[in-house]
């Protein structure tokens, strides 16, 4: 059975980075490619960020068997540096991901329109699952 479409979905997480540290894991394509997959059994093999309004991003995330792939892309629609990303994605759904302050750390949260395929649980995890990773990748940065 579909979905229909519904509220957005939000996901956050806290991240022990200054906020310059977090906006820059995630907008930089070389970080990108360390953090934007959902488990350990992926990854991403390409990762392109042209940040501007009107630019595009595209990530091709797979598993790592090479059994399953697909490109997450979209076009920039407002950007706040070191504070919103508006986007919308191929599919025409639309994203806000906001970045906070929050004491010594930031605070990420993606709020996204959820698709009709699959799930609103198995969505909000898998989104969740991939701000978990960028949360231990952009920590780990800050120790090196």
């Amino acid at each position: 059975m579909e979905n229909t479409l519904s509220s957005p979905i939000t996901v956050a997480v806290e991240v022990k980075t200054p906020l310059a540290v977090s906006w820059e894991c995630w907008t930089n394509p070389k970080h990108i490619l360390g953090w934007h997959f959902a488990s350990d059994d992926w990854h991403s093999t390409k990762a392109e960020n042209n940040l501007i309004i009107g630019g595009s991003f595209l990530t091709r995330m797979g598993a790592k068997d090479g059994s399953f792939g697909f490109d997450f892309y979209g076009i920039y629609t407002r950007i706040i540096p070191l504070e919103l990303i508006e986007l919308t994605l191929g599919d025409d759904r639309k994203v806000k991901i906001k970045f906070e302050a929050n004491g010594e750390g930031t605070r990420v949260t993606e709020i996204f329109e959820a698709e009709t395929t699959n799930p609103l649980e198995l969505q909000k995890g898998g989104w969740q699952a991939i701000l978990n990773n960028f949360k231990k990748y952009t920590e780990a940065r800050k120790q090196q």
